[in-house]
């Protein structure tokens, strides 16, 4: 079973996405917004795929404030987590937004917060996920 670790500070969207990725997606799901946590499981690879919020408003690490964008940046620059598929979802969709939020993260994919058609959730999520070697 896949696994999804979403990294969200909004318990409701946490909940929502858990609820739609286990009951439509079949996959198992991991949640935190604690970016120690988040590093842990990304490098023991705990996790098959991380849905990233861009805003998170409570996240430090080494002493820095991080959103999901920092966050992102120091997954892909580290060797160990580098190829490990990060999906950033966000509620900020104007015009352009994807494509910098995608360009400064170097993130695989892009989701706009709220989430309306849940099988194509699930199939953006699981398009990304690296088949079994």
């Amino acid at each position: 079973m896949k696994t999804v670790l979403i990294v969200e500070d909004d318990l409701v969207n946490a909940r929502v996405f858990s609820k739609i990725l286990t009951k439509r997606g079949g996959m198992a799901v991991k949640h935190t917004e604690n970016v120690e946590e988040v590093m842990e499981i990304a490098q023991a690879g705990d996790a098959d795929i991380i849905l990233m919020d861009v805003s998170l408003a409570h996240s430090v690490y080494q002493g820095q404030s991080v959103d999901g964008i920092k966050i992102t940046q120091i997954l892909k620059s580290d060797p160990v987590t580098a190829k490990l598929p990060i999906i950033l979802v966000t509620a900020h969709a104007m015009a352009g937004d994807r494509e910098t939020f995608l360009s400064q993260s170097g993130a695989d994919g892009y989701i706009s917060k709220p989430v309306v058609d849940h099988q194509e959730f699930v199939d953006k999520i699981r398009a990304l996920i690296p088949a079994e070697e």
